[in-house]
């Protein structure tokens, strides 16, 4: 099921959001291009293997590749694919959540691939 949300996305950038339900629709819009959605579904993909290696007795230094993982194939599917700028910079902690229920979504087939 493909999202459709530029109305949305639109009215969102003019205000802020007082809440997650708020946020994700816009969050959505903004990962409207699949290679995008794919390069953000890996980078989460990895940031957990990272996490889970860790606890299994890996290296507490692979920690320090979280940010790489996680932002860098974000950022890719942003600035070459999808064309815009992340939301992390305006609402950090609101895209933090969005990746994770992206993930989640992307993994139940809510969202396409």
């Amino acid at each position: 099921m493909a999202h459709d949300n530029t109305n949305t996305a639109n009215n969102a950038k003019s205000n802020g959001f007082s809440s997650f339900a708020e946020f994700y629709p816009y969050y959505l819009a903004e990962h409207s291009n699949p290679t995008c959605r794919r390069l953000h579904f890996v980078g989460t993909l990895s940031l957990f293997a990272v996490v889970a290696a860790v606890l299994l007795g890996a290296s507490a230094w692979w920690l320090l590749a979280l940010p790489v993982l996680g932002y860098g194939f974000a950022w890719a599917g942003h600035f070459l694919f999808e064309k815009n700028r992340p939301a992390t910079f305006k609402h950090p902690l609101y895209s933090l959540a969005g990746d994770f229920a992206m993930f989640r979504d992307m993994l139940l087939r809510r969202i396409d691939w």
